[in-house]
């Protein structure tokens, strides 16, 4: 057993993420993160970050970069899916730096990856080790572990960060809590190229369309240049392999709907060249710290706590981990090798109930999203009636919670 390694599984942005916070809290770390990929890429669309995220990339030494790909949009509009009436609005820009002290930032995941990469090898003394699929995990009575890779080394350490998403094989073997079930809503995801939109269409803002059984965001992303496009509704699971990613056609979408789009809606969808289809999986909601800590080893994002994308917390959350992490471990100094069972069990501690809330937080938003006759009524009526403050999201944005 290597009594000063620490092992990260998953070169994602919860790992990479991980790696730059242990990083710059403990130079000195001996840090090894293994991806089962032929190389670091990102695949997916855009992702939303509250100021609760970009203040972590702040933190970080990020934001200069971050000012560099991402568009941070001026407000966040609600609209009815069929009539296009606005039903409420939440100024960003400004008055999210003015009341909780970081920017609103929309980008493209892959810019948000590239990101974190470049600052993890700029940063110097991790490994950085492709193709090393998780194999059998092994945890020693005397402490530390071993990780096998499939066709690979073994990789001894004293503890591990498990940031393999949601179908986590770490996870698998540590709680032995079943796989994902699939939720009964699928997202479709393409983006447009902003000239190929009608000027009233290149908003920078977040547009969120509700309508029954469905909803749809668009949002700017790689600088304003593009939009990103996410329309999620209610459906059965795609036929073929079980899996997150799957090529989809726009007459599929256009059934799925189930309704005749506003004109500004259509002509968003209509512009989409080449549209994805994401099945959306989850897992009850984290509980308790075991749930994300079991000895000298911890689950990060995905992980520990997939989000439903009905509040665009899922990547914010995965950087708020690393963060709080990387504090705890500088809190200590930097000194003999941590005692990890016990910072991560602190740092579980720390991390758990927000995360939780959150989860919880996410999927009551679906259910209003695509809610119909009274719940559709009573959620319209209180958006007109109180805007921004049923919109906001003050305890979320305000974080993350100090360590």
């Amino acid at each position: 057993m290597d009594a000063e390694r620490l092992l990260i599984a998953g070169g994602g942005l919860a790992g990479l993420g991980a790696a730059l916070a242990l990083r710059q809290a403990a130079p000195g770390l001996s840090l090894d993160l293994l991806e089962q990929a032929d190389a670091f890429s990102e695949v997916g669309a855009g992702v939303q970050l509250g100021p609760n995220a970009v203040r972590v990339l702040r933190d970080w030494g990020l934001e200069g970069g971050l000012r560099e790909v991402a568009a941070f949009p001026i407000d966040l509009q609600v609209r009815d899916a069929t009539g296009g009436a606005l039903l409420g609005a939440l100024p960003l820009a400004q008055r999210a730096e003015r009341r909780y002290g970081a920017p609103y930032a929309t980008l493209h995941r892959a810019d948000l990856h590239t990101l974190l990469l470049q600052a993890v090898r700029a940063e110097g003394g991790t490994g950085l080790h492709l193709q090393q699929r998780i194999g059998a995990l092994e945890l020693f009575p005397d402490g530390g572990l071993q990780l096998r890779s499939l066709g690979g080394p073994s990789w001894p350490a004293a503890a591990l960060l498990a940031c393999d998403g949601l179908r986590s094989q770490v996870r698998e073997q540590l709680l032995a809590d079943g796989t994902p079930q699939f939720s009964g809503h699928v997202a479709y995801r393409g983006m447009i190229n902003m000239a190929r939109l009608p000027p009233h269409l290149r908003h920078n803002g977040v547009t969120a369309w509700l309508g029954r059984r469905m909803h749809a965001v668009h949002y700017p992303v790689r600088a304003g240049q593009w939009l990103n496009v996410v329309v999620v509704v209610e459906g059965d699971l795609p036929d073929g392999p079980v899996g997150w990613d799957h090529p989809a056609q726009p007459q599929a979408l256009w059934h799925s709907l189930g309704l005749l789009p506003h004109r500004d809606l259509h002509q968003v969808l209509e512009a989409v060249p080449l549209w994805r289809l994401w099945p959306l999986f989850g897992r009850p909601r984290v509980a308790r710290a075991a749930d994300m800590v079991r000895g000298p080893v911890a689950l990060l994002g995905d992980a520990a706590h997939p989000m439903r994308p009905y509040l665009a917390q899922g990547a914010a959350m995965a950087l708020e981990d690393a963060w709080a992490l990387g504090r705890l471990l500088a809190a200590q100094g930097g000194g003999a090798a941590p005692d990890w069972p016990a910072l991560l069990q602190r740092w579980a501690q720390a991390r758990w109930r927000r995360c939780a809330w959150v989860q919880a937080r996410s999927q009551r938003n679906g259910t209003i999203f695509h809610a119909g006759g009274l719940l559709r009524w009573g959620r319209d009526s209180a958006m007109r009636l109180l805007g921004p403050k049923l919109i906001d999201v003050p305890r979320l944005y305000a974080g993350p919670p100090p360590i």
